[in-house]
């Protein structure tokens, strides 16, 4: 180990402690080749050598984009995300707190493996009853934002081309970006700052529920909001840097206090003695914990840009979308950028300015395809109106919070066994999740309306290059 270490805990999301380092590279790689940030780099030479950052600057400050791929592949604990469990297991013992969680779709097939079992094993049942046994006092379900954000985000795409085809608006940006993942978001922000202005201005699904939470749960449950503590489980080390972003207070209050990893929830699972495989199946709280495939899909690479698919279609032809089970095959796969596009035929009157048009579409994972899709627009070889972008190779369930190891068979297993779930379920579009009608017609009233972009809808900022 070096003599003169240093602990960077600059970041919200990622601790960097020299002290465990053994020079290995293997970050370094993981940071230039899988991702094409160079975030990592190494300084110094012979026994003075380390891996640092630009001018040794904190993760928090230079192009790192809090994805934690690095993590997944540091052999040592050198570099691992921010730990908040004394926290949480704290506000659960506080009496005066109401604690909720929420738990993301791709964390239902991941950790079912830092509890013995096998990848790819559904442990939907199993993870609900363990956070009720910890002492949660609501748990509920991110899938359901997932719907929420597809509903926005549909429509947000809708009226996008509304003002380019039929009002002639030349300020109107094309191709939009999906804004779920918080490690993209975050590359495009020091990297293409340019082309903000093509992002959705949807909340991720985390800070949407975080949102509604302190406002549409707490007046539902007759609860004061400052004393609701809003926790998430994420497969996702930047969604710790996401529930921090300054935007991120619509509600009056922080939208998500804590955000914990697959494997923290791992740690907090055994250090409260559970037998995790003997546990009884239990279902999600009621309210905001309903969804349907579509909000399940968001998990895997491909999902959104399909959620959004099956929703959107239907809303301009009143049709389901033409593939066999609602299942995009196109927008499916492995490949790091792949391409889809549906032909518009025959729809409703207030959309028939579509009639014919073909819906062109991108998805791109790992931010070295991300890099791939971008230098296409900025080259002027892009003609999409939709693009999924998401910063971790497979999406979600490959993200930088999930359990270790991580590799391509792996994901494969998570990605089958998310979309058998999304088959499963009996509602597979999100608009038709009764729940989120329930959420319109009690509170929100309609998407893109006032309401909605106060508490759903959010802002992007440029940061330095560095």
């Amino acid at each position: 180990p070096l003599k003169n270490y240093t602990i960077d805990m600059f970041s919200p999301s990622i601790i960097k402690d020299d002290s465990k380092c053994i020079r290995c590279q293997r970050c370094v790689r993981t940071c230039a080749e899988l991702q094409g940030v160079n975030a990592l780099t190494v300084a110094y030479k012979g026994d003075k050598m380390k891996i640092s950052t630009f001018f040794e600057k904190p993760m928090n400050d230079v192009v790192c984009t809090n994805c934690g791929q690095c993590i997944i592949h540091c052999p040592t604990g050198a570099l691992i995300e921010r730990n908040y469990i004394e926290e949480v297991w704290s506000a659960i013992s506080d009496p005066t707190k109401h604690v909720i969680i929420q738990t993301a779709p791709a964390v239902r097939v991941g950790l079912g493996e830092e509890m013995g079992m096998e990848p790819g094993e559904r442990v939907t049942g199993k993870m609900v009853a363990a956070l009720k046994r910890l002492g949660f006092d609501s748990v509920l379900d991110t899938d359901f934002t997932a719907d929420l954000t597809i509903v926005e985000e549909g429509n947000e795409l809708l009226s996008r081309l509304k003002k380019a085809l039929v009002d002639n608006n030349k300020d109107v940006k094309f191709p939009m970006l999906t804004s779920c993942s918080p490690g993209w978001i975050k590359y495009i922000e020091h990297l293409y700052p340019e082309y903000l202005g093509h992002l959705s201005t949807c909340k991720s699904p985390q800070q949407m529920f975080g949102s509604l939470a302190k406002t549409y749960y707490a007046k539902a449950r007759n609860l004061d909001p400052s004393k609701i503590i809003s926790v998430s489980i994420m497969p996702c080390t930047a969604k710790k840097f996401e529930a921090h972003r300054p935007e991120m207070h619509d509600s009056g209050y922080r939208d998500v206090d804590y955000v914990l990893t697959t494997r923290e929830l791992a740690i907090m699972i055994k250090q409260a003695g559970l037998d995790f495989k003997e546990l009884e199946p239990a279902k999600y709280d009621r309210l905001m914990g309903d969804s349907s495939g579509a909000g399940v899909i968001f998990g895997a690479t491909g999902g959104v840009m399909e959620a959004a698919l099956r929703t959107a279609y239907e809303l301009i032809t009143g049709r389901d979308v033409p593939f066999e089970n609602l299942n995009i095959m196109p927008v499916r796969g492995v490949e790091g950028v792949r391409y889809a596009s549906i032909k518009i035929e025959d729809p409703l009157k207030e959309w028939a300015f579509l009639d014919g048009v073909e819906l062109k579409c991108a998805v791109a994972h790992g931010l070295v395809n991300a890099k791939q899709v971008m230098d296409d627009i900025k080259n002027g070889k892009s003609d999409f109106h939709f693009i999924e972008i998401m910063a971790c190779p497979g999406g979600c369930l490959g993200g930088g919070g999930q359990p270790i190891p991580t590799n391509p068979e792996i994901r494969q297993k998570r990605t089958e066994a998310i979309y058998a779930e999304d088959a499963d379920l009996p509602i597979r579009k999100s608009h038709m999740n009764p729940e989120i009608q329930k959420l319109y017609n009690d509170f929100l009233k309609e998407p893109l309306g006032e309401l909605s972009h106060q508490l759903l809808h959010t802002t992007y900022t440029k940061r330095e290059r560095y």
